[in-house]
């Protein structure tokens, strides 16, 4: 336990210094595509096909992790470097960060061109129609919902199972965005992959949500403010965990977030979450430091719960030794 709360912290340090290259050879592309080819191979318009595809890739990965902790449980050195390593692999904070830097920087030079060719970083929108405000929207409401998928729920994962959590949590979360989406091929078949990614996010979303609202002075707004709207709207989004994030987001920022959104010809029309006028361009720099506030608040929390749970446990050995 102890390696694992010292590997997670480290796997933070590496993510806040090295972000998430992109590389043909990184674990989560080379997971993409072994997932992609046994995909074309099972594909088929039943949830069975699709329980069979996520069992498969989300077992794999979690068998791998308890391979890589098993060979490892000699070397505390060791098992602490493999938990920073696969922490490392599996967050996108950084990453996330600094793409909305890049947006913000692109709209405030009037280079709605660039924001455009950039948005797909971010979210799968259509963004040739977009206009500065709606850019921003998207991008505001993009850094809310993966501030969760990208650090809180993979270090919940990490603080609960160690490695093998963290390389599950990332297939599972992976496979939802290759096959969990709603189109004519993906329906029946990525059911599977999208229940069992709400399950998995359950619980970092409503986290993501309370850290959110505690952070919300960082930004200028107010903790109970934002957890009004996280209450008061959380629930209205489609899906069962973004809403969350998204209303503490629009809470803590003093914005509405939802519309409708565009995706390459299918309209959404998502509720309007939170009070106040629509996100504009100086808000996207605001939500990248309330973001990054959450993700340092649920690194510690995660790193600090796991060394908590090692001192109790060897103490309830000591007393148990003593007897």
């Amino acid at each position: 336990m102890r390696e694992r709360g010292v590997g997670l912290a480290l796997g933070m340090v590496l993510d806040t210094v090295f972000a998430d290259p992109r590389s043909s050879v990184h674990p989560v592309a080379l997971f993409g595509r072994a997932a992609s080819l046994l995909e074309s191979r099972l594909h088929g318009r039943t949830r069975v096909r699709g329980v069979a595809y996520v069992a498969v890739c989300a077992g794999s990965a979690a068998a791998l992790g308890v391979a890589v902790e098993r060979l490892t449980r000699r070397s505390p050195l060791a098992r602490t470097g493999v938990t920073a390593v696969a922490t490392w692999a599996v967050l996108g904070g950084t990453s996330l960060a600094r793409e909305g830097v890049f947006m913000a920087a692109a709209l405030e030079r009037g280079d709605v061109a660039a924001a455009r060719g950039r948005l797909s970083h971010l979210c799968g929108r259509d963004p040739s129609r977009l206009s500065e405000g709606e850019l921003a929207r998207a991008t505001v409401e993009s850094i809310a919902e993966n501030t969760s998928d990208a650090v809180v729920a993979p270090l919940v994962w990490g603080a609960v199972a160690g490695v093998p959590g963290l390389l599950a949590y990332r297939a599972v979360n992976t496979m939802d965005a290759m096959v969990g989406h709603r189109s004519e091929r993906y329906e029946v078949f990525g059911w599977a992959a999208a229940r069992l990614d709400d399950v998995a996010n359950y619980l970092p979303a409503r986290l993501t949500g309370v850290l959110a609202s505690l952070s919300a002075p960082l930004v200028g707004g107010s903790p109970r403010t934002a957890a009004a709207m996280l209450l008061r709207d959380g629930h209205r989004h489609p899906s069962p965990n973004s809403g969350r994030c998204e209303a503490a987001f629009a809470g803590a920022l003093g914005v509405r977030l939802g519309g409708s959104n565009d995706y390459g010809g299918r309209i959404e029309h998502r509720p309007h979450l939170g009070d106040g006028p629509p996100p504009s361009v100086p808000d996207i720099s605001r939500s990248v430091r309330l973001a990054r506030a959450v993700n340092l608040t649920s690194a510690a929390l995660a790193a600090t719960a796991v060394l908590a749970v090692h001192r109790y446990l060897r103490r309830a050995g000591g007393r148990a030794s003593a007897r």
